[in-house]
């Protein structure tokens, strides 16, 4: 008789506190239809409803059923392959050079506005860090720098904290193409005046977006809010310099494909209470936060993005345009070899590259491989029936 090998019992994750809580959540605040998405794809990942298939042994006939992934950028389970997938992108566009991890974050008190208006805002905040960059990049080093910005929106607490994590190459394309310049050492700009000319930039987004009606704020609040963001020091950190090129990739895949929280961080959930680890930055320890279940739900669901808004952005010469000519030109200049295309990994190689793990093996007899022997429909076309109940 085959053997059906069965799902291990799961660590606590955050879909068993929506799976639990999210009527109570229901209770207090208005399920918006974007959250609604969310929230049924997170409880349904990784089960029938999503569809799989199911796999029998070659050799002693071992029988699997694996479902499919929600996908959803919000998930904590679906980041791990689109990471690497998108890492292996990055390998031929890494040059020779140190490169420098620049964070942007806005005031708090401009939290309530983001979140009520965030396609517009986080656009400015994108469009500001860019600008700052790419002016200190023509006025300091006489060219185009290169760099790439990805879009944090919390802190270890859950809570609303808008930031920019810039990887900045150390050189910029000189504006004729025929040189390529290298900062000087560990310093690329001064924080301070990359501070004051980010809020500039920020506030002058901001009002473009107040004067084409996408942004909506009257006239008097509005004047005492800019009063009070140019009273306010930015704050700008230029982080020590990653030197060795192999690192960088290393250093990219912390930030990258990042969720507002990851399953590892939830340790309880108890009368209505969830447990989770938080980093204290300016003690360096790790500390325990409860608060309830309800609460941990709002703060998760703070950090949805719009739908096709795009956190992770390419600036200078790594923009996505001109990308691939303008790194052919500077490996030209650096009188580095070119860079062959490589053929994109199968799901199979790439865990094996990353686990050592052949996921065609059979884990039972460990000599056979799984075959496909059915494919197991999904259910999307309607939504589950308790998350139906909540949401009506």
């Amino acid at each position: 008789m085959a053997q059906i090998i069965a799902d291990k019992k799961q660590p606590l994750e955050l879909a068993h506190i929506l799976h639990k809580h999210i009527g109570d959540y229901k209770n207090q605040y208005r399920l918006w239809p974007q959250h609604k998405k969310i929230v049924s794809d997170l409880l349904n990942c990784r089960t029938a409803y999503l569809g799989g298939h199911i796999e029998r042994c070659d050799n002693c006939g071992t029988v699997r059923i694996i479902y499919h992934s929600c996908r959803n950028r919000h998930c904590p389970k679906c980041q791990h392959m689109p990471r690497e997938r998108w890492l292996e992108k990055r390998k031929d566009e890494i040059l020779p050079l140190s490169y420098f991890h620049v964070v942007f974050t806005l005031p708090h008190e401009l939290n309530a506005i983001i979140l009520n208006n965030k396609k517009v805002m986080l656009n400015c905040l994108f469009a500001a860090a860019s600008k700052t960059l790419l002016t200190f990049g023509k006025n300091e080093l006489n060219g185009t720098p290169g760099f790439l910005a990805i879009l944090h929106t919390w802190d270890q607490k859950l809570k609303a904290h808008f930031h920019l994590h810039c990887l900045v190459a150390g050189g910029v394309v000189s504006k004729d193409s025929k040189r390529f310049i290298a900062s000087t050492g560990d310093y690329l700009f001064n924080q301070q005046a990359l501070s004051l000319v980010f809020r500039g930039k920020f506030i002058q987004q901001m009002s473009l977006a107040c004067q084409s009606n996408k942004l909506r704020l009257a006239g008097h609040k509005y004047k005492k809010l800019k009063n009070t963001l140019f009273a306010k020091t930015w704050v700008v950190s230029v982080r020590n310099p990653v030197k060795r090129p192999e690192h960088v990739l290393e250093y990219l895949a912390r930030y990258t494909h990042r969720v507002t929280i990851a399953n590892s961080r939830i340790k309880s959930l108890k009368d209505g209470m969830v447990t989770f680890t938080a980093k204290d930055r300016k003690k360096n320890r790790i500390e325990s936060i409860t608060i309830s279940a309800v609460e941990f739900i709002r703060r998760f669901l703070l950090h949805s993005l719009p739908k096709g808004f795009v956190r992770i952005r390419h600036y200078g010469f790594l923009a996505n345009r001109n990308r691939n000519a303008n790194l052919k030109t500077i490996r030209r200049l650096l009188k580095l070899p070119t860079q062959l295309l490589k053929m994109k990994a199968s799901l199979e190689e790439m865990m094996l590259q990353l686990t050592g793990i052949d996921i065609t093996s059979c884990p039972c007899c460990n000599k056979g491989k799984m075959q496909l022997i059915v494919e197991l429909p999904s259910y999307r076309a309607r939504a589950p029936n308790y998350l139906s109940a909540v949401a009506a």
